[in-house]
């Protein structure tokens, strides 16, 4: 029993991190209709401004209590001011040249964790966080690591925010109206790119958030861990369907739990190959994912 709740919230835990990176890359695929391959370099930025704050190099942060929430807003801003300015320098100038706009967001996928490398080394380095956080607490004879919650709670907080967003604001019906008939909302005097320049960068902070809570679930941050955790991601959105934050959000939670399972129970690496699995399958049964629909 008690492995079974270890695995059901170690499993939430990764779900959660999944889905704070796949929602921003959701939104952005599903309404904007935009391949972002940058996606995974703006989580690492945003892993690696908040493990440069928390390191105690940005004045008032630190590795604990308000410290460390002050490095993470800081890693979250580093994230959403980089989504801003690949939105306005590079994917802007080639909205109507999807190859090309392709192609310019591989080439930053791969300039930013060569230039993290660059900058600060290849290996891994200890991502420094409150003690508090690093513990653990009992749950049914379970001893489950507390930032699990911390990744879970910030996962339903943004799942919230956005859902608030797309459907109770006047931002979110323009970005949705836009992409219906992006010609009709402009004849009307309203300027589709600031809302299109404003999801990228609601996309560029959650993933920054993912990178800055993934260095508490892995203990380390890495130049490679943007493009590990952008595949998963991609697998969550193609799942829950594209577009809909609330199918992102069940299809990381499938994921998380068939991945941890699946490693339990199997060979430690075969829950990457169950998801595939799990993936095709899906996609057999029903190609437009879970939901089918936009958020």
């Amino acid at each position: 029993m008690s492995t079974v709740v270890l695995l059901v919230l170690t499993g939430l835990g990764l779900g959660a991190l999944y889905f704070l990176v796949a929602s921003g890359l959701s939104l952005i695929f599903g309404l904007m209709d935009v391949l972002n391959f940058a996606h995974g370099a703006l989580l690492s930025i945003g892993a690696y401004a908040t493990w440069w704050a928390a390191s105690g190099h940005l004045q008032g942060a630190g590795p604990g209590g308000f410290g460390f929430v002050l490095a993470v807003v800081f890693g979250v801003c580093a994230g959403t001011v980089a989504a801003v300015l690949v939105e306005l320098l590079v994917v802007r100038p080639l909205y109507t040249r999807p190859r090309e706009q392709v192609l310019a967001t591989v080439g930053i996928s791969l300039a930013v964790p060569a230039l993290l490398a660059g900058i600060w080394g290849s290996d891994a380095h200890r991502f420094p966080g409150p003690e508090a956080l690093g513990d653990t607490f009992g749950l049914l004879g379970a001893r489950v690591p507390v930032n699990r919650l911390v990744l879970v709670a910030a996962a339903v907080v943004v799942w919230a925010g956005l859902k608030l967003f797309l459907d109770r604001t006047r931002y979110g019906l323009v970005v949705r109206a836009g992409v219906e008939d992006r010609a009709m909302v402009t004849a009307l005097g309203i300027d589709v790119r600031k809302a299109f320049t404003l999801v990228f960068a609601i996309g560029g902070a959650a993933a920054a958030l993912g990178g800055a809570l993934g260095g508490l679930y892995f203990g380390s941050v890495d130049p490679r861990q943007g493009t590990s955790l952008l595949i998963f991601a991609f697998v969550v959105v193609v799942t829950g369907g594209m577009g809909s934050v609330s199918g992102a959000a069940v299809a990381s939670v499938v994921i998380g739990l068939v991945q941890q399972f699946a490693n339990y129970y199997t060979t430690a690496g075969l829950g990457d190959l169950a998801v595939v699995v799990l993936l095709a399958a899906l996609l057999l049964l029903r190609p437009r994912g879970l939901t089918g629909r936009l958020a």
